[in-house]
């Protein structure tokens, strides 16, 4: 779960806005656990502190903090692979600021990445690239290299390897993607639909 941002769009942690009485983060985090995924890795970075005592995860969940996350969501990415547990046999990739993205949805793109072969299951919405992306640990490699050679850099990197990457599938969802808050504008709006 990459929520190490600094919401500059926004002028305030995301991560930490109410939502139906719980931090924007929470929502995702919530998610990922009723998912059924083995284990939930919080990547944090700005406002760590302050978003870690916020956020309850789940038994099997760990929040792991990003020195290096002003640098772009690459870094982040890089932080929450190389804290996976040693028999992880892939990564399920999501952002923080996509409280619409529910458990059901998340593990439909697990299950789809399990019963396949593919390297890389990459969630669409109306032939939209989203996420979760589901990333198999042979693949990890020049994910681990944020801002080195492979491409892996500042906040599209992950985007271009994940386009790049022979074998991949995208499992197509329908409809339009849940809507990312970056804006106070955004989170509004969100609040307008929930109440």
């Amino acid at each position: 779960m990459l929520a190490a941002g600094t919401s500059s769009r926004l002028g305030r942690p995301k991560q930490l806005l109410e939502l139906e009485g719980r931090p924007l983060l929470q929502h995702a985090v919530d998610a990922a656990a009723d998912a059924g995924l083995d284990e939930v890795i919080v990547v944090l970075g700005h406002a760590a502190e302050r978003i870690r005592v916020a956020v309850r995860l789940p038994n099997n969940g760990r929040a792991v903090l990003n020195p290096d996350y002003a640098l772009g969501q690459s870094t982040s990415v890089a932080s929450g692979l190389r804290a996976c547990r040693a028999d992880a046999e892939a990564a399920a990739i999501m952002v923080a600021d996509q409280p619409g993205l529910g458990s059901e949805v998340i593990a439909e793109v697990v299950g789809a990445f399990v019963k396949g072969d593919a390297p890389v299951v990459r969630a669409t919405w109306g032939g939209t690239p989203g996420h979760p992306v589901v990333v198999s640990r042979p693949t990890w490699e020049p994910w681990l290299e944020a801002g080195g050679a492979a491409g892996l850099a500042g906040d599209t990197g992950a985007r271009d390897l994940v386009a790049s990457t022979p074998g991949r599938v995208d499992y197509e969802l329908g409809g339009p993607p849940p809507p990312d808050i970056d804006t106070w504008e955004a989170f509004v709006a969100l609040t307008r639909r929930v109440t």
